[in-house]
């Protein structure tokens, strides 16, 4: 019972200190010292070494490449102005009269585009308030729309999701972005629409009670939206990323002669890098088109521009591969193996402890890559043991764990949350509510929905 006591100490403290803006990279392996301390036995410095670091090094290369291709093309699509154009297209169309949708969908286009959160959160705020302004609709409620159409649907459950917590499962289960298709498109009608209507009644009952914008001070930098592209020019590298990734994926691949992986150096097989190529190339084709769609745009400074995209890939890397890190450490300790028989001993369904595992970790360090990654590297050999044994894919293995570990990670402490609340000028009491129940409860209850559909052998 010290083991445990150990490891829920370290957790705490990994929970509370990154709240509090410490580094995770820092944190991971001095907490993970604390709780092999406690746990005793453990030989300190053969374990970061021969474990944190080792499991670092393999997050690193399994995942580097598609955090780089990734940010690279988000960087492009936001400086070309892309990014605005598509999300004030869709705010045209839609008007004022639906800001709400407009502000989710808008969000979640440029998120299952590829464009970090970040980025999205900055592009997408100025369209809120001129369009929250015009409809007089309560300010507060920013933060809940972009963090609904960022933190769900189109990360997590939309099959092809280019996001990294889509794509790391790729790495233990031998799958694709596209994994488990008609369930994942099913979890994300049922997060959207519970998610708007949710957001809609608190819309009704702002209305009634006679609020309105309010009176705030919004921060806004004015852009010169004159010398912006043409939407059908902005989202056409989204949409080549999208066919080129599903061709690499199904067609262009698969038809290659890769039977040298099975020999030394590589030593691997196909369907362990089929996802990670067909998504890389895919990132690689999508920036050198918007390059060229924009060049005049790009063409200054092009270098500090692809250098910025380079550098925005690195703390996010750094920081899930230290959770990882810190997660396998963990799972050495004597004190882990209580976890595990409670993981597993809520169910023999493999779905069910995993979608647990996930959410839990992804609640505690407060990312859902770190959560997934920790799960999945602590646990993924057992889950695919029991899947085996109980017939279930590896495909729905891997979107019942994004879709669960899209859940708890949102808790108040999230770096994403605390983000978005900070560029809408906006605090937690305020607006976290709608945050919560757009981002943790729902898509809680879609995992639930979900699992209960795989196990019957219906939505694959």
């Amino acid at each position: 019972m010290l083991g445990v006591f150990g490891i829920i100490l370290s957790l705490g403290l990994l929970m509370y200190l990154a709240y509090k803006g410490h580094s995770v990279i820092l944190l991971a392996p001095l907490l993970a010292t604390l709780a092999a301390l406690i746990n005793g036995g453990v030989p300190l410095l053969a374990t970061y070494t021969e474990v944190y670091m080792a499991q670092f090094a393999t997050f690193a290369k399994n995942n580097f490449p598609l955090f780089l291709t990734g940010a690279v093309f988000g960087q492009l699509v936001d400086q070309s102005g892309s990014a605005k154009s598509i999300a004030n297209f869709i705010g045209k169309k839609l008007g004022s009269d639906k800001a709400l949708l407009a502000v989710v969908l808008s969000t979640a286009v440029l998120v299952y585009g590829g464009v970090s959160l970040f980025v999205v959160a900055f592009t997408i705020y100025p369209i809120g308030v001129a369009l929250f302004r015009a409809a007089d609709i309560p300010k507060r409620f920013i933060p809940g729309c972009i963090a609904f159409g960022a933190f769900t649907f189109a990360t997590y459950c939309i099959p092809g999701s280019p996001q990294i917590q889509n794509a790391i499962p790729m790495a233990y289960y031998g799958t694709t972005l596209y994994a488990a298709p008609v369930l994942g498109l099913v979890a994300a009608a049922i997060e959207l629409t519970l998610g708007m209507s949710w957001l809609n009644l608190r819309l009704r009952k702002a209305r009634v009670a006679g609020e309105g914008y309010g009176d705030h001070i919004d921060n806004i930098t004015e852009v010169d939206e004159s010398n912006l592209p043409g939407f059908v020019t902005a989202i056409t590298p989204l949409l080549v990323f999208f066919i080129c990734n599903l061709a690499f994926t199904y067609w262009i691949i698969p038809q290659m002669d890769t039977g040298y992986l099975a020999s030394a150096p590589f030593n691997t097989k196909l369907s362990s890098v089929l996802g990670k190529w067909a998504l890389i190339l895919s990132l690689i084709i999508g920036s050198l088109l918007t390059i060229i769609l924009h060049f005049n745009k790009l063409k200054d400074s092009m270098a500090s521009k692809l250098s910025k995209g380079a550098m925005n890939a690195l703390l996010p890397v750094v920081n899930t591969a230290s959770e990882v890190g810190y997660g396998n450490i963990i799972a050495t300790l004597a004190g882990f193996e209580i976890f595990k028989q409670f993981f597993f001993g809520v169910s023999n369904n493999p779905l069910v402890t995993e979608a647990i595992a996930s959410s839990a970790i992804a609640g505690i360090t407060g990312s859902a890559s770190g959560g997934i990654s920790i799960a999945l590297g602590a646990l993924s050999g057992d889950f695919m043991k029991l899947a085996d044994a109980s017939g279930i894919s590896y495909d729905v293995l891997h979107r019942i764990a994004v879709i669960a570990c899209g859940g708890f990670d949102s808790l108040p402490h999230n770096g994403a949350v605390i983000t978005i609340l900070t560029i809408c000028g906006l605090t937690h009491k305020e607006s976290y509510k709608d945050i919560g129940v757009c981002t943790v409860v729902i898509p809680t209850i879609t995992v639930i929905i979900a699992i209960i559909l795989a196990t019957l052998g219906l939505g694959f």
